[in-house]
């Protein structure tokens, strides 16, 4: 089992006629997840690699293909109106990659998603995994290993990062989530770790967090309360100056409130084995699953 993407998954890619969306379009094909449609205003009709049918508008490629997930691949300032678009289609799950979405934008689309019903991972992130069933988004495919050991985390690159770790030392994952370091994003931590909880083949959760905000207190105290499996965790950011902006644009400390050393002493209280460096995440996850 996993979370989110699975073989029932029936992807449909908004952009996959750009640069970034059909070089990652071939990509997820090569991995072997299910992309049944492809959308381009004004390049309906056209076929992608030989064999995606590419649509005006999504509501057509929903009708004509059964598609149940999206993932957006569209200039920043399009990118709200493509969410719009999917969740009014009746897209289950949206997955937006795109970086620099306006906030006033994500402002707007986020209660319309929310009454659609529909999930939506993002933006600013690099999308999902289910090692060997279907990957949705950018992060490697051969990084990653089959396992029971779930993954969440707001950077993309600490994604990477630690999922090679677990997988050169043989761990494998049941699900890898970014959801983005944006301010306002679909999906957070909670939802995330909720849905390991209610997992069945995931046995251990690793969280990457990084400064600024207050989620990752949040999720530690939901933890604390509702999660009985063991969770790694580790906070970015931790020699950032004070209110200097590191990456993301949620990654700003104001005040005391988003600052590393507040975030760890939340997991740590919360029971999570706390990583110092990235690399801490095999040994931390081993010593937790023997337990």
């Amino acid at each position: 089992m996993s979370i989110f993407v699975n073989a029932s998954t029936r992807l449909v890619v908004q952009g996959i006629t750009g640069r970034d969306g059909s070089f990652h379009s071939k990509q997820m094909i090569a991995y072997g997840t299910n992309v049944v449609a492809g959308v381009t205003p004004g390049k309906g009709g056209q076929v992608f690699e030989g064999k995606v049918p590419v649509f005006d508008t999504v509501a057509n490629a929903v009708r004509e293909t059964g598609a149940n997930t999206s993932v957006i691949y569209v200039p920043p300032m399009l990118a709200a109106g493509a969410i719009a678009e999917a969740a009014d289609a009746g897209v289950s799950l949206i997955v937006c990659i795109t970086e620099g979405v306006p906030v006033i934008d994500m402002t707007r689309v986020m209660p319309f998603v929310r009454e659609k019903g529909a999930r939506l991972i993002g933006p600013n992130c690099p999308g999902l995994i289910t090692p060997g069933v279907a990957k949705v988004g950018i992060i490697p495919g051969p990084i990653c290993l089959p396992g029971r050991v779930g993954l969440v985390s707001r950077s993309g690159t600490l994604t990477y990062e630690v999922v090679n770790q677990l997988t050169r030392n043989g761990i494998g994952q049941s699900t890898c989530v970014g959801i983005g370091g944006d301010p306002i994003i679909g999906t957070n931590f909670i939802d995330v770790l909720a849905a390991f909880e209610a997992d069945p083949d995931t046995d251990a959760i690793v969280m990457m967090g990084e400064i600024g905000g207050t989620d990752e207190q949040k999720a530690a105290e939901f933890v604390s309360r509702h999660v009985t499996k063991p969770v790694v965790g580790f906070i970015a950011g931790q020699t950032a100056p004070p209110g200097r902006r590191m990456g993301h644009a949620g990654a700003i400390v104001s005040g005391s409130s988003g600052t590393a050393a507040e975030k760890i002493a939340a997991f740590k209280a919360a029971g999570y084995g706390i990583m110092e460096r990235p690399a801490d995440v095999v040994g931390l996850i081993k010593q937790r699953l023997k337990k």
